[in-house]
């Protein structure tokens, strides 16, 4: 079973069996989240809807769900997707997919046509996701774990978020340096400051 679909299941699973308990957890853990995140509270959660509604239509196709391998991201109503393809054809389809979910502001077709990637390069590919959002929060206290999305492909990083310029830049030359990390690609978007005078 791919990746995707094993995710998406478990998520199912755990909600329906732990009912109201996880309502109650997950919606202080949400509301935790959204509190530090950039994004409205109406943005946060349609990119939850944004990722539902992908997988759905995703699955709808079953040549599409079985010979692919792809991770989908949705931050600030962008849609990022990542992972392996066949044919240049399972590539359009998960564009046209994209395109069609409502209320998605842009969408990044990031996938590679080849085999899917192996287990061991998933493995890795978690590790320096995780080693670039410890670095980031660690040497960048203004930033919570919220606001940045690193999205990790065959030692490909992807960066995602509503920061300054300055952080953007610093994020990624934390990414850049990472040992094992290939080439960076920046997808952040730079929020114009308020004017708060009266």
């Amino acid at each position: 079973m791919k990746s995707f679909t094993l995710t998406f299941l478990i998520i199912s699973v755990a909600y329906l069996l732990n009912g109201c308990t996880t309502a109650v957890i997950g919606g202080a853990v949400a509301g935790t989240s959204v509190a530090l995140d950039n994004r409205t509270t109406g943005d946060y959660v349609e990119d939850q809807n944004i990722k539902s509604k992908f997988a759905y239509l995703y699955y709808q196709d079953d040549e599409l769900s079985d010979q692919t391998h792809i991770n989908v991201t949705s931050y600030n109503r962008q849609i990022l997707i990542t992972g392996e393809v066949l044919t240049e054809q399972q590539k359009q389809k998960l564009s046209d997919i994209a395109s069609q979910i409502k209320n998605v502001r842009k969408y990044f077709n990031e996938v590679t046509i080849g085999k899917p990637s192996s287990m061991s390069t998933r493995t890795n590919d978690s590790y320096l996701t995780s080693k670039i959002k410890t670095s980031v929060f660690t040497n960048m206290k203004e930033l919570d774990g919220a606001q940045v999305k690193v999205v990790t492909e065959s030692g490909s990083v992807f960066l995602m978020g509503l920061v300054t310029p300055s952080q953007g830049n610093q994020i990624t030359e934390i990414a850049r340096t990472t040992r094992g990390v290939k080439r960076v690609i920046k997808l952040f978007e730079y929020p114009v400051p308020q004017d708060k005078r009266i």
